[in-house]
C-alpha cells in the first residue's frame, strides 16, 4: 500500500516538510464566476445594494481571505504573502474574480490564490442574496503558478 505523504510513520496526519526547499519568488492566480439575474447586474453596476459597495467589498474580503488561508485549510503552510490583487469584474451575467498571490517562500500560493477568489465570489453572495435567488458560484481554478529563483 502506498504511502500518503501527509501521513507519518505513527499514521498522523502532518504538513509536508518544506524546510529542505529553498526561498523561491512565487505567484499564482485563480479566477472564478457567479451568475446573478439581470437586475441584480443592474443593482451592483448602480451601486445600489443595500449592503454597500458590492466590487470593493468582495476585492477586500478576498484580500482578507487569502491572508487568512492557512487557518482555514489544515494542512496548508502559513505563508507571508508580499502582494495579494483581487480583482471583480462585472459583466452582463455576472461577476468575475480574480486573485493574484505573491510571495518569497519554500511552498507555493495557490491555495491563497484560491481562495481570495472563493471568498470574494461568497461576499458577493451574501451582499446579493435578498433580492438574486439564482446565484450560482463556478468555474473556480487555478490559471497560473509560477516560481523563479532568487
Amino acid at each position: 500500500m502506498k504511502k500518503l505523504t501527509h501521513i507519518d510513520d505513527t499514521g498522523r496526519a502532518n504538513m509536508v516538510d518544506v524546510g529542505h526547499k529553498s526561498q523561491q519568488s512565487r505567484s499564482a492566480t485563480a479566477e472564478g464566476f457567479i451568475s446573478l439575474n439581470a437586475e441584480t447586474v443592474k443593482l451592483v453596476g448602480e451601486n445600489q445594494m443595500k449592503k454597500g459597495d458590492v466590487l470593493t467589498v468582495a476585492e477586500i474580503a478576498g484580500i482578507q481571505g487569502a491572508k487568512r488561508t492557512s487557518e482555514l485549510i489544515p494542512l496548508c503552510h502559513n505563508l507571508l504573502l508580499t502582494k495579494v490583487e483581487v480583482n471583480c469584474a462585472l459583466t452582463a451575467s455576472g461577476v468575475k474574480a480574480t486573485c493574484t498571490a505573491n510571495c518569497i517562500g519554500q511552498t507555493g500560493v495557490e491555495m491563497e490564490a484560491l481562495t481570495g477568489v472563493q471568498v470574494a465570489l461568497l461576499t458577493i453572495y451574501d451582499m446579493c442574496k435578498a433580492v438574486d435567488k439564482s446565484m450560482v458560484i463556478s468555474n473556480v481554478r487555478l490559471t497560473e503558478k509560477t516560481k523563479s529563483d532568487l
